[in-house]
């Protein structure tokens, strides 16, 4: 029989298991027909002194001309000794994005970053990447995948360029483990969205506003004092909420009035404590089976979290938009208005990079144009304007 559309669509299932009808023209090419009435073509070949079957596609989704074509190009390559399935499994065998997922957390992010930030990353992972492209093969991303899912978050910049930096990164491992061809990364040339850094200080009257609630709190014991210790360490040290919630009474050197972190977002870190700071610490309660200073509701454990007591004093003090990071920029704000130099106050903040202290820098206008009236008066003085 010649394997036709009119003979196909006339052919029922017989018998029992497979049922095969080969066509009379071409050797080795036929159509399997399954109980459930489904028609498939396939392609039968010697290999290496064993019989193959191999299946070229299903009757409908493929006409007979096609599969008769492709059932040569399978049989000739047979004949050269080259295995038809051999790049299919092969194809099958790619590393997908969930295994560069995984790898990325198990030797990347895990072993070399803080806890706080492969949780992170894990949760972009699980959030923004793996929904989209999850199950594409690593080799088939492109540059337009890529683009596409950056565009689809443009409403939230800040999420869009960490999840485009994530992937970024993989990408240069992957290279780097064999996954992908050296140069490859479908992140290059893509574009950032542009982000507005925020920039919320508190103003003299804020600051006494809030240190009004935090001393009538402490009176009436409304506010655990780790909480409201926490605060004020957070006002007068300029230190990241995590660094005074997670500090160990080892890490406090009382001698030289400094706080020595072993562990913060920039690595070891040294902070120089004010003697308002040093009061603060001081004041608080040692438990000796405790080795946190802010310590939590569970014996032996840190303050999990400040977000209730945060939100009932900043609401009585009137300043509900500032968040506790922003305790560390009016710490930073009040040093530029003091006059000190954008290095020194980095240096306060365990700043790494310059440019990350330079959004302080027109907080500095203020002591600068007063020097220059005071040099202007001198001169003007001198030559007797």
């Amino acid at each position: 029989m010649k394997l036709s559309k009119r003979a196909i669509d006339g052919l029922r299932y017989k018998g029992k298991g497979g049922h095969y009808v080969w066509d009379d023209d071409l050797a080795g090419f036929g159509l399997r027909v399954n109980p459930s009435g489904r028609k498939s073509f396939v392609v039968t070949f010697r290999l290496k002194g064993c019989q193959r079957f191999h299946t070229l596609g299903r009757y409908g989704e493929m006409t007979p001309d096609q599969a008769r074509t492709k059932a040569m190009k399978t049989l000739y390559k047979a004949r050269q000794g080259e295995d038809p399935k051999a790049g299919r499994i092969a194809a099958e065998r790619q590393p997908l994005i969930t295994d560069l997922a995984d790898r990325y957390q198990r030797e990347h992010a895990e072993p070399k970053k803080r806890v706080s930030t492969a949780r992170q990353d894990l949760q972009t992972w699980r959030k923004h990447v793996l929904p989209t492209l999850g199950k594409r093969r690593i080799a088939d991303i492109t540059r337009d995948d890529v683009a596409k899912l950056h565009h689809s978050l443009r409403a939230k910049p800040y999420v869009a360029n960490r999840v485009l930096a994530l992937i970024s990164k993989a990408f240069n491992l992957s290279e780097l483990w064999g996954w992908r061809p050296d140069g490859t990364n479908p992140c290059r040339h893509l574009k950032r969205f542009k982000e507005k850094m925020r920039e919320r200080f508190l103003s003299q009257g804020e600051l006494r506003r809030l240190a009004e609630e935090l001393r009538g709190a402490e009176y009436e014991r409304t506010e655990s004092p780790f909480s409201l210790a926490m605060i004020w360490l957070l006002i007068y040290t300029g230190c990241r909420s995590s660094e005074i919630r997670k500090l160990r009474w080892a890490e406090v050197d009382f001698g030289r009035s400094c706080l020595r972190l072993a562990e913060s977002k920039s690595g070891e870190k040294v902070v120089q404590l004010n003697s308002q700071a040093v009061e603060i610490l001081r004041s608080l309660k040692r438990d000796p089976k405790n080795p946190f200073v802010i310590q939590g509701l569970k014996p032996g454990t840190h303050l999990s979290g400040l977000n209730g007591p945060w939100r009932r004093i900043r609401k009585k003090a009137g300043i509900e938009d500032v968040r506790l990071h922003d305790l560390r920029h009016t710490f930073a704000s009040f040093g530029a208005s003091a006059g000190l130099s954008l290095p020194v106050i980095g240096s306060l903040l365990g700043h790494t990079q310059a440019a990350t202290t330079q959004r302080y820098a027109h907080l500095s206008s203020d002591p600068v144009r007063e020097a220059a009236e005071a040099i202007g008066a001198k001169l003007a003085e001198a030559v007797g304007a």
